[in-house]
């Protein structure tokens, strides 16, 4: 192997195999969603004081008697632990013996946060002092984090701004948006449009009711009138994300927010998995190797559609995410090493 191709990262063929009933790219992102049974799940909520006194809501899954680790998740655009893809992966996981916890964003745990703002696909703040926090409360039990959609592309710009951080062992990137500006046009095309229609309903319901106790009209000169005429992330983006959270304007966010600018920069071993056919984007947000830092693995398919990855038969469906993502959090967090006892 030459010394140029140690230096940087690399792209891999996916194992995952499209059944014939799913080869549709929306078949597989709306089954999941809609039609898959949700596994059992129980739970625990910790509110979490953030330092301009706002706060997040913290998620953890069944507490085990000893764990080789601690599982982080971060979830997508207006996601929670009610998401089909967080609920299912945690109970997973906790089945094999992790300790689970999921950062809800701010206003994304079914009660609106405090401050104006909330959160975008490349907030960081929040998601870095919630890890310090951790670390902090368990400095010995390595972590390794799972970022979904929106998650991912946060996850791989906070290892890339913090390359000598000391919070995780690895992470997991799945179905990230890595050119925000790329993927706000995809969604805006054909029926990807069902998928933004179905978002920015809950992303203006949330605005609606935080609407009720800040002046956002005095602050970035929106009205309710504003909001009802958004109909697509762009919109919402320039009107709303950018000028609440310092940006120019949605290009400026998005070009400073896409962890496709931080790939680079990652040193601790990290796995994207993609799939081609993903609807949320298009085929200009794969990176190239060597535009990936030497840890970092792409792992691509050509089907899969988003967060999606459907397997099995029609009569027994089966999600491939699963068993992929407890494969590398097991050669992180190996199973038969444990370290001790989360004590909450």
């Amino acid at each position: 192997m030459s010394k140029s191709a140690l230096s940087h990262g690399k792209i891999i063929k996916s194992s995952f195999k499209v059944p014939g009933w799913a080869k549709n790219r929306h078949v597989q992102t709306i089954w999941p969603r809609f039609i898959q049974k949700r596994l059992p799940l129980s739970y625990n909520m910790e509110r979490l004081t953030l330092p301009d006194d706002d706060f997040v809501d913290v998620a953890w899954g069944p507490k085990p008697q000893e764990t080789s680790g601690i599982v982080v998740m971060f979830h997508g655009l207006e996601g929670s632990i009610k998401s089909h893809y967080a609920n299912d992966m945690m109970a997973q996981l906790s089945v094999n013996g992790w300790q689970v916890v999921m950062m809800h964003y701010r206003g994304c745990s079914g009660v609106p946060n405090l401050k104006a703002r909330a959160y975008h696909s490349g907030e960081t703040e929040d998601p870095s002092f919630f890890l310090e926090w951790l670390h902090d409360k368990f400095p010995r039990i390595p972590k390794v984090a799972i970022g979904f959609s929106l998650g991912g592309n946060m996850l791989l710009k906070l290892l890339g701004e913090n390359p000598a951080q000391k919070w995780l062992k690895a992470a997991v990137a799945i179905s990230s948006p890595l050119k925000l500006s790329e993927c706000a046009k995809s969604i805006n095309q054909g029926f990807s449009r069902v998928y933004q229609k179905y978002l920015l309903t809950s992303m203006k319901d949330t605005l609606r009711k935080k609407m009720e106790y800040i002046d956002y009209r005095k602050l970035i000169q929106l009205t309710k009138s504003d909001v009802e005429g958004i109909t697509s992330f762009t919109q919402f983006d320039e009107k709303i994300t950018a000028p609440l959270h310092g940006f120019a304007d949605a290009q400026d966010y998005y070009e400073k927010c896409s962890a496709y600018h931080f790939l680079s920069a990652i040193h601790c071993p990290t796995l994207v998995l993609h799939s081609i056919d993903d609807p949320f984007m298009n085929h200009l947000i794969v990176p190239k190797e060597e535009e990936l830092a030497r840890n970092v693995t792409v792992e691509l398919s050509e089907r899969g559609g988003h967060v999606g990855f459907m397997q099995g038969s029609v009569l027994n469906p089966k999600v491939w995410l699963h068993e992929r993502v407890k494969r590398f959090v097991s050669e992180a967090l190996p199973v038969n090493s444990t370290c001790g006892y989360v004590s909450r």
